[in-house]
C-alpha cells in the first residue's frame, strides 16, 4: 500500500513539473539558410531573468542585435509573466551548425540544428536574375604589391534590401577604396543594374592566396508591377567564384625601399631656364605611379643644389582607380633662391622602382635643370628669404620693363643742362635732410627724458612669451622691437644679432616654415639659442658735431 501511494505521489510531482519545464523553450525562425545570411534565435521563458548568456554561441556564430519583449497576463486569478529574448546569429562557415543548450534561470533550452548552404555561384548570363563578379588586376603579384580588386553586383529583379560582402583573405590586408559606382548594362538583350565596388588587396606573405568570391544576401519582391506584401518577398543570394593568387617573394636584386609598380613617370610641370640672384625661381614636379596607393609613394625631392637654398611646398596627392588598380599622382612645387650669379645646375629627382610586369628593376629620373642666374637687386651675397625675394621681384618688374632709352647718358646733348639743374637741387635736399635729422634727434632726446609709454609695447609680446607660445611671427616681432627694426626686415634682424647660434636658429626656423625641415625641431633649437635672451651687436655712436646747430631750439 505504501509502495502504491509513493508511485501516485511521484506521478503527481511529474505532472506538476511538466508545465513548469515547458515554459522555457527555444526555436529558430528558419531551419535552413544560405551562408552569409542571419537567422533569429528566439527564447521564451517565465523565469525571472534580466538577460541570457550567449557566450556558448560564439564558437560557431557571430552574434548580432539583441532584444527582449516582456508581457504580463492574468487568467483564472493567476498572474503569468513571460519574456521573449531574440538574438541574430550569423554562421561562421557553411555546413551543419549546432545551437547548443543555453541556461535560462533554473531551466535550460534544448539544442537546435541549422543547415547553412553554400551561396549559389551564378554565371554571368541573361538566364540569371542576379550574379556577382570578382576580378583582380594581377594573379601573380609580389609581396606588398597593391592589387586592385573589383566586385560587380548585377541584378535584373528588384532588390528590397541586400548585403554585398568580400571577406579579407588570410595573410593579406583588404580595404575598401572610394565610393560605389552604379550603372546599367545589357547582357543577352536583358538589362541589368550594376553596383561596382573596389578594394585594395596587399599580400603580406609569399605563397598561394585564396580570395573567396564576393557574395550577396538580399531580399527581392514584386517591385512596382507586383504586390509588395510580405508573402511576395523572398530571400535572394548569389556568389562569385573564388580567385586563386600566387604571391611571389621580393627578389634579391630588387632596389630598396621596395616599390613594385606597373609604371612610374616623372616630368617637369614648371622648369625655368633663368633666374636672378636673391630672387625665388619656381620649379614644379609631377610623379604618376600606376599600381600604388598614396601610402606607398616615395618622397618627391630635388637633388642637393650648391650655392642655393631650396624650399619645398607640401606635396599635393591625388588617388584614382584606373583599369582596375590604384593610380596615384603627386605634384610638388619648389622655390629656389640662388645667392650668386652665374650658371646653376639643379639635379632632377631619381627614384628606383620594380617593374612588376617585366620583373626588372628600373630607375625613373629627370635631366638636371641649367639655370642662368643673373645679378639681381640682392646679389651682394647675403641670404634672402623667399617671401622677400618674391616681393622684390614683383617690385622690380616695372623697372625691368622700362626702355633703356628713357635714361639719359653722359654723352647726350642735354647732359650739361640737366647737371646745372641737378646740383642746386641736391644742395637743397641736403639742407632739408640735415634739418630733419636734427629735429629727430631732439624728439628722441625729449622722449628719453620723459620716458613716455610706447604704444607698440602694449601689442608686441615679450621674447620669453613668444618663445613659450611657439608663434614664429610673435618671435620676429619681439626681436624686431628689441632691435628697433621693422618686422618684415628679416635680413637686417640677422645682421644685428651677434651670436652665430641665434642667427642659425632663426634661419633654420625660416627654412622649416617653407618645408625645409621639421617645425618642432626648429622651434626647440630656437628656444635653446634664445634661452638667455638675444645678443646684439654694439651700435656705433656718432661723434658730436663741432658746429653750432643751424636752427637752435
Amino acid at each position: 500500500m505504501r509502495r502504491v501511494f509513493a508511485r501516485v505521489l511521484l506521478l503527481l510531482l511529474v505532472l506538476v513539473a511538466l508545465p513548469v519545464s515547458a515554459q522555457t523553450r527555444a526555436w529558430l525562425d528558419r531551419a535552413e539558410i544560405t551562408y552569409g545570411e542571419t537567422v533569429a534565435l528566439n527564447i521564451s521563458t517565465d523565469q525571472s531573468v534580466a538577460e541570457i548568456d550567449y557566450a556558448p554561441l560564439r564558437a560557431q556564430f557571430e552574434i548580432g542585435g539583441q532584444s527582449v519583449r516582456r508581457s504580463y497576463t492574468l487568467a483564472n486569478g493567476q498572474a503569468r509573466r513571460m519574456s521573449v529574448f531574440s538574438v541574430g546569429l550569423r554562421p561562421r562557415a557553411p555546413g551543419l551548425a549546432s545551437v547548443p543548450a543555453l541556461r535560462v534561470g533554473n531551466a535550460s533550452t534544448a539544442p537546435l540544428r541549422l543547415v547553412v548552404l553554400e551561396p549559389a555561384v551564378q554565371p554571368a548570363s541573361a538566364d540569371a536574375d542576379v550574379f556577382v563578379e570578382t576580378s583582380v588586376d594581377a594573379l601573380q603579384p609580389y609581396v606588398q604589391q597593391a592589387v586592385g580588386v573589383t566586385v560587380r553586383l548585377n541584378y535584373a529583379v528588384p532588390l528590397l534590401s541586400g548585403q554585398l560582402e568580400l571577406e579579407p583573405p588570410a595573410r593579406a590586408s583588404l580595404q575598401r577604396v572610394g565610393e560605389d559606382i552604379t550603372y546599367e548594362r545589357l547582357l543577352g538583350g536583358r538589362r541589368y543594374s550594376v553596383v561596382e565596388r573596389r578594394f585594395l588587396l596587399i599580400p603580406e606573405r609569399s605563397g598561394p592566396l585564396l580570395l573567396a568570391g564576393a557574395r550577396l544576401n538580399g531580399i527581392t519582391g514584386g517591385g512596382f508591377s507586383g504586390p509588395m506584401f510580405d508573402d511576395d518577398r523572398r530571400p535572394l543570394s548569389a556568389a562569385a567564384p573564388d580567385t586563386h593568387l600566387q604571391v611571389r617573394p621580393i627578389p634579391a636584386s630588387a632596389p630598396q625601399p621596395w616599390l613594385p609598380l606597373h609604371q612610374l613617370t616623372l616630368r617637369y610641370l614648371q622648369a625655368p631656364t633663368q633666374a636672378f640672384a636673391g630672387q625665388a625661381a619656381a620649379i614644379e614636379l609631377e610623379l604618376v605611379a600606376d599600381g600604388a596607393s598614396a601610402a606607398q609613394m616615395p618622397a618627391l625631392e630635388l637633388g642637393a643644389v650648391a650655392d642655393a637654398q631650396v624650399f619645398a611646398d607640401p606635396p599635393r596627392v591625388e588617388e584614382q582607380f584606373v583599369d582596375g588598380r590604384p593610380r596615384t599622382t603627386v605634384r610638388r612645387r619648389f622655390s629656389l633662391v640662388s645667392s650668386t650669379p652665374g650658371m646653376l645646375s639643379v639635379p632632377g629627382p631619381r627614384i628606383r622602382w620594380w617593374d612588376a610586369g617585366s620583373s626588372v628593376a628600373r630607375i625613373a629620373t629627370l635631366p638636371p635643370l641649367q639655370l642662368r642666374v643673373a645679378a639681381g637687386a640682392n646679389a651682394a651675397g647675403k641670404e634672402v628669404s623667399p617671401a622677400r625675394a618674391q616681393d622684390e621681384a614683383t617690385a622690380d618688374a616695372p623697372n625691368a620693363a622700362a626702355p633703356r632709352s628713357a635714361v639719359a647718358s653722359p654723352g647726350s646733348p642735354d647732359w650739361k643742362r640737366a647737371l646745372a639743374w641737378l646740383l642746386p637741387l641736391l644742395m637743397v635736399l641736403m639742407v632739408f635732410a640735415v634739418i630733419a635729422v636734427r629735429r629727430r634727434h631732439a624728439r628722441v632726446d625729449a622722449g628719453t627724458s620723459h620716458q613716455p609709454d610706447a604704444p607698440a609695447a602694449a601689442t608686441t609680446p615679450s621674447l620669453d612669451a613668444a618663445l613659450r607660445s611657439g608663434d614664429f611671427g610673435d618671435i620676429r616681432r619681439a626681436l624686431a622691437a628689441q632691435a628697433g627694426l621693422r618686422v618684415d626686415d628679416f635680413d637686417a634682424l640677422l645682421a644685428r644679432l651677434d651670436d652665430p647660434a641665434q642667427v642659425q636658429a632663426l634661419r633654420r626656423m625660416q627654412a622649416a616654415r617653407w618645408g625645409g625641415g621639421h617645425l618642432q625641431d626648429a622651434l626647440q633649437a630656437l628656444r635653446a639659442a634664445f634661452a638667455g635672451g638675444a645678443r646684439w651687436r654694439p651700435t656705433k655712436q656718432g661723434a658730436p658735431s663741432l658746429l653750432p646747430p643751424l636752427y637752435p631750439d
